[in-house]
């Protein structure tokens, strides 16, 4: 095995404090070892790959090793990772093979109940995750497994931990025959090579959630086991059919005047009876022609055994019975689905993926159907979402071909074949198809005759959906069986008048009636119109969904008003059914002699523990559950734990209930795999010994059995929500939330509960529709009761609740709430709720815990810890400023343009473009001269030197002009932004604070602005007499003057630069003459700047590099620049790319704004900006300037764009300077030839870190796609004669490589320090002259305010150096202090971004220790309250921060400045001031 050619040590610890394993070759082996000498008779070693889950091991295990890099950047050495057990230390090399493990392992002894070896902690990041068997007894785990990470840093940086030490179960004895190689590679690893840092560095930022703790007085079963329940057994009786189509032979032939099933149109008249002999005749007629009469290409389209799809509306019952029977009778399988109304039907996509799966290629259907189907343009069938091809055949008489005389159906005895497939949809959405063999359908008939008690001919109505479950069982199949009359009432009748089913009862005698409950409900509210309604002819009034919670107030309630009419309160029979079980239990009609039927009274707060306690009515948190009766005949029925081993439950415990029957579904069609679990679970006792040698099917109803072998139900597994380590059940939620008052507010009882998953844990959403009329102040009433209600009664928190319009929430096809659907669209953001309500502080409990601050590590510890550990100092510097050259000699920038000008007088400096891309105005060393020496002489007169003026120009040659006629004339320039002549109100006052803050005695400008200046309008912004003297420098008289002023020194003020920092403070800082120069030198060497060069800048010339590059680097370098102001984009967006391909500038400078304007505005057009001939192949570097971390994905997507039109990927590269140093990295131009390549450095990396991490101030590399990961790119390289260290913020002391801290500077082109007028200076003094407390105390720094890290790469730069990158993370003014943590907005900007494809942008706060989160809506303002829940979940989920407050606004709302960033704090003041017109506001609870 070859070794790794550079070792790293891993420390694995069996308890944090101890600092080396274990020494195990000296110690004797370990338990494990001892046991299993002793078992080795017994248990047959598995030689090499034999046993499955061992061969599985192997593989993830050499993957892991051989694919996953190591975690520092350099993974060009392969670690070795140790593995650790401990009587054994097993080295995994990175090239690993296989034949070493194999090895190793044919002398493992792994034994049957050994789960397979837990790998997940192989490294940091490689997680390698094997599932274990639930498996009763896990024997022989080695104890050194260790929960505690122990980060170690090694000599080359790389981090490791030990999260969990792979563990090999029952050890390798040391003794046995592994090669010396191996044996020796173990003993080398066995000792770490240096004892940990532990007290150089306190590592805190594994933030764990919380993991509810059990509550230790829960209430626990008490119960025994529960013994499986038998029902009686299935009576034979002599003249029962064979199968079902046996039965349809004989009452068709036998009896064909007998009617068979009755439909009804939407006013309740019958409108045709089908008879048993009509039934018979027309299916033989579908089945013949199904047989023979359809074809593709000379062969039969259908044999037997297809799937057809069987397309029927609600109120068609006759065809659909026709079309059921005839494929029986073709030995074809139905699959009866709803009938596709538009192409976007709630679940219609995953009813196309059953369809598709079960292979269906043929749709039956009837006329009147086929015509209402959407249609494509050919006038077919229109093909819906998901769906598979279809041929569509109508079943109607004139389609049908009789048979001949010779043709009979093949009418067989029922066996295991699939006779027909039901649609079910899971709690998830998806839709799968229980296939029912013929043998199950006709024991299911025959066990619901025996139940039912059902006799030849008796009359039944049927008001549920004939397609499926009940409706399906007893009106359509057991009725065939039994020859039974069938009235069936539509759907469509219901909602006209929910007393038609009363009323065919009474009319027809019926003796047996099947409903839900909700159709008593409803025919409750309008029983007062009908006096002469008898129901004495009833029997048994089946309730299908006997099993819900509420079933037995309306069951009560119905019997209260219809007692009166002839209800006998017995006939009443709840049942209990599953579409995999078919019917579990019925209550069996009183003549059959059954116990009087029971009544449970049960703690809400036991069945959330699981555990059945009896409780008294009087109180509010307890639910009332009626009995379903007993089990089905022939049936075995057995109470199992929900999860994992299906174990038998305790008599007093909730379980789900499983059945055993001849009766109950196969399978899943076409999902062997979840078939497994649902319909061949083995229940087994405590001792794991299986209850019974069948299977049995579950049946997704959790329940218990009551006195009398009474089954009790209390929830469904689709309803189930489990929220920290309790159960809820969606329709007990449901229930509470209708009894609250008014009751009648929530529209026709539109609720629908789920839970949604957001950190780790289930929470609680309730959605209900508000009646039409409801005023928002109903609405949060209605609302806080809600809360209140599910609270007390419940104690779960709702975690949201939303209310949406009425008849807005996707239905089932029979009205229901399609509550799948629902939570999708909640999770899309599709809901569109019009009121909303989040309470994530009280419901989210498992948040880490706020971090405590940990007692400062001093910064002497932290350099020597730095120096143990092998790392680096963190600083860096750019190369040298080297020998001058001729325009360097000078002092000062004014003698370079007075010595240009002699030089070089016709020399272009400046051209100004327009929005047009034509020339607007152009300059040349002598024109600047002559015009900067006018205002020179028109100041000289009337100001003293030294004084400060400010200039008020948009971007132009003027601008540059009196910069220089201000420097002649010994007057110190402050260049500011116009007033906006729109926007005067918001941009006048910050003119004014420039002004006023610099102390200009004059204001110098253009006659149009000299008028807005003093206009009527800014009276209103700001007070115009307190302006000082303006002047207009349109028509300066031509003045010459014989001395210009000379500075003393070159420490003298040159210009003051002022900005708005993003946080919103003004900002001055003085730059003096040997900084502006020093700045100046610096850029012109970086981007070897010469008279030859052409420069394209698209900045704004009013501060920072912008203001350095406008007016300060073309006079210092002579090269030309071609100037676009960023504002003439917003006319004509192609300006400045345009203006760089047509005078093929090398080199540009823009902003993000730029960029972003330029991304969003051209990205669909650069085709015709091709066929103008746009060409940026020419381009070697584009540089964005910045005062932020680099925006990764829109330079990106910037390159991306324009790669089309020939922009080079590499180009495109960040700035960085901040207010103490505007220029602290450029990426120089680095395309061009080796030989040109003089100074170009690498290009700039990209690493990814752990945004966990970030937020307690450390830099861990992570992986690209691992979880938590934040890319982060280099902000540029280092300008000469720069030099950066990386700082503790509070202690002051230096940092090692790759740690977080503040990026600190020492330039000659730093400022001198801010210019403030409140005398803040002292406060300020040490951002600009600073001192390390530890290291090299001597260098004065000043500080940039913002967090970042360096780190040395394994690229070298031009003088052969290793590269240091430097990254920024952001302004520590920015940053955000929650939960003892540090956030940096755009983080969390940028997830909320992500979360919904409506907000256009984001910015967050915080305000009072709530975190508030605006988004800028670009989509409709029905979409506004659904990004509420998606902003709230995102930011929990990714950060650990619950969002107090979500404001909705329009887009450009949220302020940018001129350099493109977000101004939060102005956004912060225009919330608290109320001056955000929010679309929509909300306080999360």
């Amino acid at each position: 095995m070859p070794m790794p050619s550079k070792r790293r040590s891993v420390l694995v610890q069996s308890s944090v404090e101890a600092c080396t394993p274990p020494d195990t070759s000296s110690a004797s082996e370990d338990e494990g070892s001892l046991r299993r000498q002793g078992r080795l008779p017994t248990s047959t070693p598995y030689q090499g790959h034999s046993h499955p889950a061992v061969e599985h091991w192997f593989n993830r295990v050499i993957q892991g090793s051989s694919t996953s890099s190591s975690a520092s950047s350099t993974s060009s050495h392969p670690g070795g990772r140790s593995v650790t057990n401990t009587s054994t230390h097993i080295g995994l090399n990175a090239n690993a093979t296989a034949t070493a493990l194999a090895d190793l392992m044919a002398h493992t002894q792994l034994d049957n109940h050994s789960a397979p070896p837990d790998v997940t902690g192989l490294s940091e990041r490689s997680s390698i995750h094997v599932e274990r068997p639930h498996l009763g007894s896990v024997r022989g785990v080695s104890r050194s497994y260790n929960h505690h990470t122990s980060v170690m840093e090694t000599a080359d940086g790389c981090e490791w931990a030990g999260e969990g030490s792979l563990t090999l179960i029952d050890g390798v004895p040391v003794n046995s025959r592994v090669s010396n190689k191996i044996q020796q590679l173990l003993n080398t690893l066995k000792r770490p090579k240096r004892p940990p840092l532990r007290e150089f560095f306190v590592d805190d930022f594994e933030e764990l959630l919380d993991v509810q703790q059990p509550d230790p007085n829960q209430p626990r079963p008490e119960g025994q086991q529960m013994s499986p329940l038998e029902g009686e057994a299935l009576g034979i009786v002599t003249n029962w059919p064979p199968s079902l189509p046996a039965a349809l032979q004989r009452w068709g032939t036998t009896h064909p005047k007998s009617p068979c099933l009755t439909s009804l149109d939407n006013a309740g008249k019958p409108v045709y009876t089908l008879t048993y002999g009509k039934l018979w005749t027309r299916s033989q007629k579908l089945a013949y022609t199904l047989l023979h009469k359809l074809s593709s290409r000379n062969e039969p389209l259908l044999m037997p055994g297809d799937r057809v799809a069987l397309v029927f509306p609600n109120n068609d019952p006759v065809m659909f019975m026709v079309a059921f029977y005839g494929c029986l009778l073709a030995e074809l399988v139905p699959v009866p689905i709803e009938v596709p109304l538009t192409r976007k039907d709630a679940g219609s996509q995953q009813i196309g993926f059953l369809l598709g799966s079960c292979g269906v290629t043929l749709a039956l259907t009837t006329d009147a159907c086929q015509k209402g189907l959407p249609k494509a343009q050919t006038g077919e069938v229109a093909t819906f979402k998901g769906w598979p091809r279809l041929l569509w055949f109508v079943t109607d008489g004139k389609h049908v071909v009789k048979p001949p005389k010779d043709w009979h159906p093949q009418i067989r005895e029922a066996s295991n074949d699939i006779a027909y497939i039901e649609y079910k949809t899971s709690k998830e959405g998806s839709t799968m198809g229980v296939t029912v063999s013929h043998s199950a359908m006709l024991a299911h008939c025959q066990a619901l005759t025996q139940a039912c008690g059902y006799t030849e001919a008796e009359t039944i109505t049927n008001v549920l959906d004939f397609k499926r479950e009940a409706g399906l069982w007893h009106g359509v199949l057991t009725s065939v069986m039994n020859r039974m009359h069938v009235i069936s009432i539509p759907y469509s009748l219901m909602k006209v008048n929910p007393l038609s089913w009363i009323q065919k009862v009474h009319m027809y005698k019926a003796r047996v009636a099947v409903v839900k409950s909700r159709d008593m409900h409803w025919s409750l509210l309008a029983q007062r119109d009908q006096r002469d309604i008898s129901l004495s002819s009833l029997r048994m009034l089946i309730v299908a969904d006997g099993a819900n919670p509420w079933s037995i107030s309306s069951c009560d309630a119905f019997l209260n008003v219809f007692q009166s009419r002839g209800l006998r309160p017995e006939v009443i029979c709840p049942c209990a059914s599953s579409s995999e079980a078919m019917t579990v239990a019925i209550r069996r009609p009183p003549e059959m002699g059954v116990p009087p039927p029971g009544k449970a009274v049960l703690s809400m707060s036991g069945l959330s523990h699981g555990v059945i306690r009896v409780d008294t009515e009087e109180k509010l948190s307890v639910l009332t559950v009626q009995d379903v009766g007993q089990v089905m005949s022939g049936a075995l029925i057995c109470v199992v734990r929900v999860e994992g081993t299906p174990y038998l439950c305790q008599t007093d415990e909730v379980g789900e209930i499983c059945v055993s029957s001849a009766s109950s579904g196969l399978a899943y069609y076409g999902l062997p795999g979840m078939t497994k679990n649902i319909f061949e679970t083995i229940p087994v006792k405590s001792s794991r010994v299986p209850v019974s040698d069948r299977p049995f099917t579950r049946t997704s109803l959790l329940g218990f059995v009551g006195p009398d072998n009474l089954v009790f139900i209390v929830g469904k597994m689709e309803g189930l929500m489990v929220v920290s380590g309790r159960r809820h059940n969606a329709d007990d939620v449901v229930a509470t939330a209708l009894a609250v008052e008014p009751m009648k507010f929530v529209y026709r009882g539109r609720i629908a509960v789920f839970s949604v998953s957001v950190l780790r844990d289930e929470r609680v959403v309730v959605v209900a529709e508000q009646r039409p009329d409801s005023s928002e102040e109903d609405s949060f009433q209605w609302m806080s009761r809600v809360l209140q209600a599910i609270d007390s009664i419940h104690q779960v928190g709702v975690y949201c609740l939303a209310l949406v319009p009425a008849n807005t929430l996707p239905k089932t096809p029979l009205g229901g709430i399609h509550i799948s659907e629902t939570k999708q669209r909640f999770l899309e953001g599709a809901l569109h709720p019009c009121n909303v309500l989040m309470c994530p502080h009280t419901c989210v409990t498992n948040l880490p815990k706020p971090r405590q601050k940990q007692p400062e590590v001093g910064p002497a510890s932290m350099i020597v810890g730095n120096l143990v550990a092998g790392k680096r100092i963190a600083q860096a510097c750019g190369r040298d400023l080297g020998q001058l050259e001729d325009n360097d000699q000078f002092l000062y920038i004014q003698d370079v343009l007075q010595w240009r000008a002699q030089a070089t007088p016709d020399h272009p400096l400046f051209l100004v473009l327009n929005a047009k891309g034509t020339v607007a105005s152009t300059a040349t060393c002598l024109q600047l001269h002559k015009r900067a020496e006018r205002v020179a002489a028109s100041l000289m007169g009337r100001l003293n030197t030294g004084d400060h003026v400010a200039l008020v120009y948009p971007p132009g040659i003027d601008l540059i002009a009196t910069f220089y006629g201000c420097l002649y004339a010994g007057c110190v320039p402050v260049t500011v932004r116009p007033p906006h002549p729109q926007n005067l109100a918001t941009t006048l006052p910050t003119v004014k604070m420039i002004v006023e803050v610099s102390k200009s005695v004059c204001i110098l400008t253009t006659q149009a602005i000299m008028k807005l200046l003093k206009s009527k309008e800014a009276t209103a912004a700001v007070d115009i007499k307190s302006w000082p003297a303006v002047l207009d420098t349109d028509d300066l008289p031509r003045k010459k003057n014989s001395h210009f002023y000379k500075p003393p020194t070159p420490e003298m003020l040159a210009y003051l630069d002022f900005s708005v920092s993003t946080t919103g403070i003004l900002a001055g800082v003085k730059m003096s003459h040997a900084a502006t120069g020093a700045l100046c030198r610096s850029i012109k060497l970086q981007c070897e700047l010469y008279p030859s060069r052409q420069i394209a800048i698209c900045l704004d010339p009013y501060c920072g590099l912008g203001l350095a590059l406008w007016c300060l680097c073309s006079v210092y370098s002579g090269h030309q620049s071609i100037l676009v102001p960023p504002l003439e984009l917003e006319s004509n967006v192609s300006v400045w790319l345009t203006a760089v391909s047509q005078y093929k500038a090398r080199v540009t400078f823009c902003s993000y704004s730029v960029m972003e304007m330029c991304t969003k505005g051209l990205g669909s057009q650069t085709e015709a900006l091709r066929l103008r001939n746009v060409n940026l192949s020419c381009v070697r570097t584009c540089m964005v300037v910045a005062e932020e971390r680099p925006r990764i994905a829109l330079t990106q997507s910037f390159s991306k764009i324009f790669k089309d039109l020939g922009l080079s990927p590499r180009a495109v590269s960040t700035t960085f300077g901040c207010r103490v140093n505007v220029a602290i990295c450029l990426q120089p131009n680095r395309l061009g030839k080796l030989g040109e390549q003089g100074t170009s450095g690498p290009d700039p990396t990209t690493v990814y870190v752990d945004m966990r991490a970030l937020r307690h101030d450390r830099v861990r590399l992570v992986e690209r796609g691992s979880p938590h990961s934040l890319p982060l790119m280099e902000s540029g390289k280092i300008l000469p004669g720069v030099k950066v260290i990386i700082a503790n913020t509070e202690t002051k002391g230096p940092l090692g490589d790759s740690h977080l801290g503040e990026v600190w500077v020492s330039s000659p082109h730093n400022a001198t320090g801010y210019y403030t007028v409140y005398g803040e200076e002292a406060l300020h003094a040490d951002h600009f002259n600073t001192k390390l407390s530890f290291g090299d105390t001597q260098t004065v720094w000043a500080r940039t305010g913002y967090l970042g890290f360096l780190r040395r790469t394994e690229l070298t730069d031009a003088s052969g150096e290793r590269h240091d990158a430097l990254y920024v993370v952001g302004s520590l003014d920015e940053t955000l202090e929650l939960r003892g943590m540090r956030y940096h907005p755009i983080d969390i900007e940028t997830s909320v971004i992500r979360s919904h494809k409506s907000i256009a942008e984001c910015a967050v706060f915080t305000w009072t220790n709530l975190l508030v989160v605006v988004v800028e809506l670009e989509g409709s303002e029905q979409e506004a309250l659904d990004l509420v829940a998606l902003v709230t979940n995102v930011v929990l989920e990714e950060h650990y921060l619950i969002v107090g407050v979500v404001v909705v606004v329009d887009p450009g709302v949220i302020p940018i400045n001129s350099r493109g960033e977000k101004q939060r704090m102005h956004l912060r003041d225009g919330f608290l001031a109320d001056q955000l017109d929010p679309i929509y506001v909300a306080y999360n609870m």
